[in-house]
């Protein structure tokens, strides 16, 4: 993995004022994955770009519930189905991180994105779509003490993050990752994926990210524990 000796906010993110909200609007997350896609040649067609319609905003309600606002996602690849692959997704995004970032990064070695008996998108969730669609998003409050198996049961017209978590932290919103670090924000687990610890389809686990000390992570939770600084991340169908 690459490495640097600066501090992780001052050679990647730029200042977040505290007045501006969390989610970017949404032209400057078009204008992210435009940059990324440069830079990966994930061979996004420009067409692809042209016929993007800005979300409606969130309503009383969604604001009631702790949504913040609408991201951007893209399904990569397909799962047979006519769906995209969601392991793929997530795995280029975090591609990019090794890749293109000049940062500290530290990966689980139970978590890979290559083989399918290790991750996959939970059965239950929702299948991802193929190319661009936007989703509201919640973080997680890591003082709501609950584990991502309870989270699961409660689910109903949302669920959890899978790539659009990855993609979130890596591509749109790098600014969440600094106010990780400061201890400003949860750290987040994303219930969509899980994690077989052993790699023989033992899926006990769901994917976390995390920055501490100007390091990201990418690592795994039980499905059944409770993570104090972890808050488990949720997007409306």
């Amino acid at each position: 993995m690459k490495q640097s000796s600066k501090p992780l906010c001052l050679i990647y993110f730029k200042r977040f004022r505290k007045d501006k909200p969390l989610v970017l609007p949404f032209k400057k997350q078009v204008k992210s994955w435009q940059k990324a896609n440069r830079k990966m040649g994930w061979s996004i067609q420009k067409f692809e770009f042209d016929r993007l319609i800005e979300p409606e905003h969130l309503n009383k309600k969604d604001f009631d519930e702790g949504f913040i606002g609408s991201i951007l996602c893209y399904g990569f690849g397909d799962d047979g189905s006519a769906h995209s692959d969601s392991v793929l997704s997530g795995k280029l995004a975090w591609d990019y991180v090794i890749r293109k970032w000049n940062v500290k990064i530290w990966q689980c070695r139970y978590i890979d994105f290559d083989k399918p008996e290790n991750i996959r998108l939970r059965p239950k969730a929702p299948k991802r779509p193929k190319g661009f669609y936007t989703r509201k998003f919640k973080p997680g409050n890591h003082r709501i003490i609950k584990t991502s198996s309870q989270f699961r049961k409660m689910l109903k017209n949302t669920t959890g993050c899978g790539p659009e978590g990855i993609q979130l932290l890596t591509i749109t919103h790098p600014h969440f990752v600094r106010l990780m670090n400061q201890r400003k924000m949860s750290f987040m687990t994303f219930a969509d994926y899980d994690v077989a610890l052993l790699g023989f389809y033992d899926f006990y686990d769901a994917v976390q990210m995390f920055c501490s000390m100007d390091t990201l992570g990418l690592g795994i939770g039980n499905l059944d524990k409770n993570y104090p600084l972890f808050g488990i991340s949720e997007i409306r169908l």
